[in-house]
This record gives structure tokens, sequence and C-alpha cells, in this order.
């Protein structure tokens, strides 16, 4: 059953300021937060959309977990904490902590690169890569954020979705969803 009463926030990628990395390596884009209107230091989740233009040393987040996923480009080495991973290959997350030294070498240029991340203790985040047809189900207390990372997509029939673009959904109900191409499907829930 299709219940799209429930709130749909459209996030247009369009509308995202650019942030300027401290060390000149490249821009983020938020695509959400919560609370909303948080910082780097109290959010308890975040999503966003980097161009990565340069090597260097991530920003550390004592206390955050992350979800890293290479868009576009030719990947990079991450060594963290001392052990390099490799991540060349697009959608295939890669999950550390954000307590860990991290260093990014990237393997052949810039890349787009799509970040989850979450407060230990405070919030929970369900990642999935989703590339065909199916139900996006709300569940009570849980946020949806749905992000376009290739082709398009639809929502219910109605709601377009281009490269990039998002649309929260914040109210219990069951939604049907159409990707063309490959579409980031995260439930956030709070934790107690």
């Amino acid at each position: 059953m299709t219940n799209s009463t429930g709130p749909v926030q459209l996030l247009r990628a369009a509308e995202r300021p650019a942030t300027a990395w401290r060390n000149g390596g490249g821009v983020t884009r938020e695509v959400a937060g919560y609370p909303a209107g948080s910082g780097l230091d109290d959010f308890q989740w975040r999503v966003s959309l980097a161009d990565v233009g340069a090597a260097g040393p991530f920003s550390a987040f004592p206390g955050v977990d992350r979800v890293i996923t290479l868009v576009e480009g030719p990947g990079m080495a991450l060594t963290v904490d001392g052990t390099e991973h490799v991540v060349d290959a697009p959608f295939r997350p890669f999950a550390f902590s954000g307590d860990a030294a991290t260093d990014c070498r990237l393997l052949g240029g810039p890349l787009v690169d799509f970040n989850v991340m979450t407060r230990r203790g405070l919030a929970t985040a369900e990642l999935d890569l989703v590339t065909g047809p199916r139900p996006v189900v709300v569940p009570a207390g849980a946020t949806v954020l749905l992000v376009c990372l290739s082709g398009t997509a639809t929502l219910d029939s109605a709601t377009a979705l281009a490269r990039y673009d998002a649309a929260l959904l914040t109210a219990p109900a069951s939604h049907l969803f159409h990707p063309a191409g490959t579409t980031a499907v995260l439930t956030f829930r709070p934790q107690p």
C-alpha cells in the first residue's frame, strides 16, 4: 500500500552551498543533517557529498562513525590508523571510525565521495544502495533520506530526483521508489 501523504522534503543539489576545506583539498556540500542547523560539533547525523581534488588528512570526528562511498572518479587509498584501504570501486561503502587518524591519497585524479556520519550513542544509520524498484518504508521514530547518486529516480510516481538530489522522509509511511541508476537509501534511528 502506498501512502504519499507523509511529508517529503526535496533537497535539490543545485541549492547546496559548497564549503571549502581548511586544507584546500576539496569542498563539501551538506545534503542533510540532524538536528537542523547543527554544526560539525553537535550533529546527531550528517550526510554530505565531497569533491576531493588533492591528497591530505581527514578531519578528526571523535565519537562519530563514518561511511564513505566513492561516487565518481578513480578512487583513493585511505590510511586509517596506519592501515591502508583502497576505495576504488564506485558504490561500495567503506566504514571507519571518525576517531581514527585518517589520510587520503588519490589514485589518479579528482573524485566525488558520499559521506554518512552518525554520532555514537545518539543515532544509527542503515545504508542501502538501491538500483531497482522497491518500496521505501519510513518506520515510526525514524527518518529516511534518499540521495540519487547516479541517473535519476522517482518517488511515488510524482517526485523526480536528478543526480545528487535528495528527498527527506520524516513521517511513518510506505512509498513506491523507482531508481534509474543508483540511489542511497538511508534510515536513521535515534538511540535512547
